[in-house]
């Protein structure tokens, strides 16, 4: 990918990226704080404002380097902080609170999956053929977080979703692979394991929203 090239791409990503991780992380403190946990409200992270939610290396770097190069598109956003045990019931709670992220993504590709529809309806517009490309992209985005949150590896969602389903003893042996689970993940993807990994559910995900939309 050329420079003009790469300037284009950012362009048309910043937004759906940007909307990605905020309402990704939004969504965990909103239910965090249902739940009785007002970590995040405190710090004032149940935001739609992105800078409150952008990691540099995470949110900015990674994901250019993976736009400049090619392959899944990585990084993450600063995690909205969640005290477990303030919620009212901390190991069955955290399954909701876990799930609010990727939902949110979910939502999200449905959103982004509607502009791709009205951007198909509209090819006379002016504004139709950028509009077509930020939708696809932010189908493509959101679907990815989507997957990639969902992977039982803590920290990730997924990790915290299966701790909450576990039994006690398993839980705890899931748990404790948290300090290195960041590790793991940066190592799955500088090799083309995470990719192998991600590929097959994100095409399926991305086909099944084409599907719904009729395109």
């Amino acid at each position: 990918m050329n420079f003009d090239a790469l300037i284009q791409t950012i362009a048309i990503a910043a937004i759906p990226v940007l909307f990605a991780i905020t309402l990704h992380e939004a969504a965990h403190g909103y239910v965090a704080r249902h739940f009785g946990d007002m970590t995040a409200y405190q710090q004032g992270r149940i935001s739609l404002n992105p800078l409150r939610h952008i990691d540099p290396v995470g949110t900015i770097l990674l994901p250019l380097l993976t736009l400049w190069l090619g392959g899944i598109l990585f990084g993450w956003a600063k995690p909205v902080p969640v005290n477990f045990a303030a919620l009212r019931r901390p190991k069955q709670d955290m399954l909701w609170v876990a799930l609010a992220g990727p939902a949110a993504n979910l939502f999200m590709a449905l959103f982004w999956g509607l502009w791709v529809k009205v951007a198909w309806m509209s090819p006379e517009s002016y504004f139709a053929e950028p509009l077509l490309e930020m939708a696809q992209l932010g189908v493509k985005i959101n679907v990815i977080l989507l997957v990639l949150n969902l992977l039982p590896l803590p920290p990730l969602d997924g990790g915290r979703i299966a701790v909450s389903l576990l039994p006690h003893r398993w839980a705890f042996k899931l748990a404790s692979i948290e300090p290195y689970g960041m590790f793991i993940l940066i190592g799955l993807a500088i090799t083309p394991v995470l990719g192998w990994i991600l590929t097959p559910p994100v095409i399926g995900l991305v086909s099944l929203i084409n599907l719904i939309f009729g395109f």
